[in-house]
C-alpha cells in the first residue's frame, strides 16, 4: 500500500489519544490556559462528568479573532519562545484546543479587555468561520460531547461518578500550586466547590484541600542545593492517611506525579510511618528551566531531571530535618480522637481495676536480662554475640542513663519539661504525665523502642559495620554495566560490611558480608543493588536492611509492656524522649504519645 499524507482531523485525532485521555484531561488544559492567560478567577461546570459539558470561564487577557482563529490549529501557542529549554508557563505545546475540537463539540468565546467579543466553533475537527459574539473581558471555552467523534473511546471512560472526582482532583491541584487564583467548580454531577483567592498564604490554601487539621499539623520546609529550591509543607508522622493521594508536588508551578519524587518522600519518612499509611506533604521545587525536560509525555504529568540524584538528596534532607526540628510533636487528630473517645457519665458495668504505680512499685530496670537483647526476645546466643558489636555504650549503659532521676523520688516541676512529669503508670503500660498546659500519655513500650532504636542507627553510623568473611567467596555473574556501577559504589558498600571486588568483565566476587545480616543470600542481594543503583545511583538498599534488623532488635530489647516503673524510671524516659530525634513515633511508626491541653480537659466538664 503507498504512503499517504493523514488528514488533518485525523492527525488531530491521533494527538487527542495522547494528549486527552479522560474529561479530567481536557479540563486540565483548558484550565491551565487559563492561568497562562493571566486568570485571577476561574470558574468549572460539569456535567455528566464532564462527558456531556466542561465550560472553563476566565477573566485572563482574552484573545482576538487572529488569535481564536490560530488557536485551533495544531502547534500555533503564544507560549513558548525560547525553546524547549526555557519553558516558564504551563502549556506550550499548541495541541489541546485542535485535539479537543478533533473529538468534541467545542466553542470558544472570547474578548480582550476595551475589545470586541468573537466566537469560534470545531465539531468533531471541522472549524467554523470567526464570527461576532457578545462576552465578558476573558475567554469561555466550552465542549460538549467528549469523545463522540470516537466512540471508542468513549467506552473506556469510567462511570460519571468517577470522572467527575477525576476532575475535581485535577482542579485541587492546580488550586494549590495557583493560591492567588479563585476557583469555582459547579454542575448537575457534583456539589459545589469554592476556592477563595489566599494570595500569598500557601497553607490557607493547602488547608482548603487537606481540611484545617493539616495547618495545625505541617511543619514548613525552605531548602536549597546547588540552584534548586525547595519549599512547601510536610505533615508530621502521626499526621498520616490511608494512600498517596494527599501527596502534592509542583515543579516549577507544575503540578506533576513524578516517581522521583514520591520515592523521595518515601524515603524521607522511613521509619516514621506505619506500614500501610503514607505522609501528607506538599513540595514545591524551583529550579532552572533548563535544568528539567517536561516535555517527557504530552500530557505533562512526567518530568526529567538532569541531576536526579540532586533533588532526591534536596528533598530527603529537608523533609528529615524538619522532622527532626518539629516532627516529634504529637499530631492533634490524636487528641481529637481522645475526645472523642470521652463521654460524661458514667457505666453500669464495673470497670475492670486498672493495674497503676505511682512511686515504689517493685520493677525491674531497663538493663534486666528480660529487657535486654536476648532472653525473652526470641533471639539466639549466635544472635546476641552478633548484636553485641552494634550497640552504642548509650544502649549497653541503660541503667546509667534511664536512672538520671531525682534523689529520694522528689516530684518535678512539669513546666520545666515538654513532656512533663510522669504522674502514674495505668494498666502497667501508659505512663500519665503531667505538663504545663495539659498532660500526656506515653505507650512505654513503644517510646522506649524508639530510643533503642536511634541509639543502634548511631552506633551502625559510626564506623565501619563488622563482616562476615565467606570460607569461599561467592561469585556473582551479571551484565558488565551493572558490574561497573557496583564497583563504583564498591567502598560505600565496604563501609557497610559487604566486600566485593572484579572478577573478570562479567562477575562480581563477594567476599564478606554483612555479620549484622547473618545468612545472606549474596547473589540476591547483589542482584538486588546493581537494579537499585541503574535507577537511582544509590546503594541505600542495604543500609535499609541493616536498619530493619535494628530496628527488629530495638523493638526486642525495649522495655515491655506489663513491665511495672517506678516513678524515676518513668520520668527518666520522659527525660531521654525530649532529647532523642524521631521519639513521637515507634520504629513502626505508631504514636508514641498523645498530648491532651487543660482546655480540651475543661471543655469535657463544661468549664470553658
Amino acid at each position: 500500500m503507498a504512503i499517504q499524507q493523514l488528514s488533518e482531523t485525523l492527525i488531530n485525532q491521533i494527538a487527542a489519544g495522547e494528549v486527552i485521555e479522560r474529561p479530567a484531561s481536557a479540563a486540565k488544559e483548558l484550565i491551565e490556559n487559563a492561568i497562562d492567560a493571566g486568570a485571577t478567577r476561574i470558574e468549572i461546570a460539569t456535567a455528566g462528568g464532564g462527558k456531556a459539558l466542561l465550560r472553563v470561564t476566565d477573566n485572563g487577557s482574552g484573545m482576538s479573532a487572529e488569535d481564536l482563529v490560530l488557536a485551533v490549529r495544531r502547534h500555533c501557542t503564544s507560549k513558548i519562545s525560547g525553546g524547549l529549554d526555557d519553558i516558564r508557563s504551563l502549556g506550550f505545546r499548541g495541541e489541546a484546543l485542535p485535539s479537543i475540537g478533533s473529538v468534541a463539540r467545542l466553542t470558544i468565546s472570547s474578548r480582550l479587555k476595551g475589545g470586541d467579543g468573537f466566537e469560534i466553533a470545531i465539531e468533531g475537527g471541522k472549524v467554523s468561520d470567526v464570527r461576532p459574539a457578545g462576552a465578558n473581558p476573558g475567554t469561555v471555552v466550552e465542549v460538549r460531547d467528549l469523545f463522540f467523534a470516537t466512540p471508542a473511546r468513549l467506552k473506556f471512560l469510567k462511570t460519571e461518578r468517577a470522572e467527575a472526582a477525576a476532575i475535581t482532583e485535577m482542579v485541587k491541584r492546580l488550586a494549590i500550586a495557583f493560591p492567588q487564583v479563585r476557583f469555582t467548580l459547579s454542575g448537575s454531577d457534583r456539589s459545589t466547590l469554592e476556592l477563595n483567592a489566599t494570595g500569598e498564604d500557601r497553607l490557607a490554601r493547602i488547608a482548603q484541600i487537606l481540611g484545617a487539621d493539616f495547618r495545625e499539623n505541617a511543619i514548613e520546609l525552605d531548602a536549597a542545593r546547588e540552584d534548586v529550591g525547595l519549599t512547601g509543607f510536610a505533615g508530621v508522622p502521626t499526621f498520616n492517611r490511608g494512600n498517596s493521594a494527599h501527596q502534592y508536588a509542583f515543579v516549577n508551578g507544575r503540578p506533576v506525579q513524578d516517581k522521583l519524587i514520591l520515592s523521595a518522600i518515601r524515603g524521607a519518612y522511613a521509619e516514621t510511618i506505619p506500614q500501610g499509611r503514607y505522609p501528607v506533604a506538599v513540595l514545591s521545587l524551583t529550579l532552572d528551566p533548563a535544568m528539567v525536560d517536561v516535555n517527557v509525555h504530552p500530557a505533562k504529568s512526567d518530568v526529567r531531571f538532569r541531576d536526579p540524584q540532586l533533588v532526591r538528596g534536596l528533598i530527603v534532607g529537608a523533609v528529615r530535618e524538619a522532622l527532626h526540628r518539629e516532627g516529634d510533636r504529637a499530631s492533634t487528630t490524636g487528641a481529637s480522637g481522645m475526645m472523642r473517645a470521652f463521654r460524661p457519665g458514667f457505666s453500669a458495668q464495673p470497670a475492670p481495676a486498672a493495674n497503676w504505680s505511682a512511686s515504689g512499685s517493685p520493677s525491674r530496670p531497663f538493663g534486666s536480662p528480660a529487657s535486654s537483647f536476648g532472653g525473652a526476645s526470641g533471639f539466639g546466643e549466635a544472635q546476641q554475640a552478633r548484636f553485641a558489636d552494634f550497640q552504642s555504650p548509650s544502649a549497653r549503659s541503660e541503667p546509667a542513663e534511664m536512672a538520671a532521676a531525682r534523689p529520694n523520688g522528689a516530684i518535678e516541676m512539669p513546666a520545666q519539661h515538654p513532656l512533663g512529669a510522669a504522674r502514674a503508670q495505668v494498666h502497667e503500660n501508659y505512663i500519665v504525665a503531667q505538663t504545663g498546659d495539659g498532660l500526656v500519655i506515653v505507650d512505654q513500650h513503644a517510646a522506649h523502642e524508639r530510643l533503642v532504636f536511634e541509639s543502634l542507627r548511631t552506633a551502625l553510623r559510626g564506623r565501619r559495620l563488622p563482616s562476615q568473611g565467606l570460607l569461599i567467596p561467592e561469585i556473582i555473574d551479571l551484565p558488565e554495566e551493572d558490574c561497573d556501577r557496583l564497583i563504583a559504589h564498591a567502598e560505600e558498600l565496604d563501609k557497610l560490611g559487604l566486600a566485593i571486588e572484579r572478577f573478570g568483565p562479567g562477575a562480581i566476587a563477594v567476599r564478606e558480608t554483612p555479620a549484622m545480616l547473618g545468612e545472606v543470600d549474596s547473589p540476591a542481594l547483589v542482584r538486588q543493588l546493581a537494579d537499585e543503583i541503574a535507577e537511582w545511583d544509590t546503594a541505600g538498599g542495604l543500609a535499609a536492611k541493616l536498619e530493619h534488623v535494628a530496628a527488629t532488635m530495638a523493638c526486642h530489647g525495649s522495655v515491655r509492656s506489663g513491665r511495672v516503673l517506678r516513678v524515676e524510671e518513668m520520668n527518666a524516659l520522659l527525660r531521654q524522649m525530649e532529647v532523642t530525634p524521631g521519639s513521637g513515633q515507634c520504629n513502626h511508626g505508631r504514636p508514641t504519645y498523645v498530648e491532651l491541653k487543660l482546655s480540651d480537659i475543661e471543655r469535657l466538664f463544661g468549664r470553658s
